[in-house]
């Protein structure tokens, strides 16, 4: 498990070098997240060691939110300020994302019906 835990730092540790190096508009540790995926794509195969470090590591996953929550809580009169231009973006941003699902689906759908 061990092993899998530093599998998975390096991949984030070198996404953040690319992203920094590279002055990159992704976070380094998307870049990380890219990285572990194309190596588990190339073995074709999640190592059991890797899937149980992984699933520890979701398990404590709501931990990360607490930052989150304490900076909305710090900041929450300014986001009252932006109330109306956040609304719209969650708004605008949810019936696109809907949108594009549905059409993309649509088009997946029927290329699989054809053949």
């Amino acid at each position: 498990m061990l092993g899998s835990l530093t599998l998975i730092f390096l991949c984030q540790l070198v996404g953040e070098l690319v992203a920094g190096a590279l002055a990159l508009p992704v976070p380094g540790p998307v870049l990380g997240m890219v990285l572990l995926f194309v190596i588990l794509m190339l073995r074709r195969a999640v190592p059991e060691g890797l899937g149980q470090a992984a699933g520890g590591l979701q398990k404590a996953m709501s931990l990360l939110f607490v930052p989150a929550g304490t900076g909305v809580m710090l900041h929450f009169r300014l986001l009252g300020e932006a109330a109306l231009p956040l609304g719209l973006g969650l708004l605008v941003s949810t019936v696109v994302t809907i949108a594009v699902t549905g059409l993309l689906m649509a088009w997946l759908s029927r290329g699989k019906a054809d053949g």
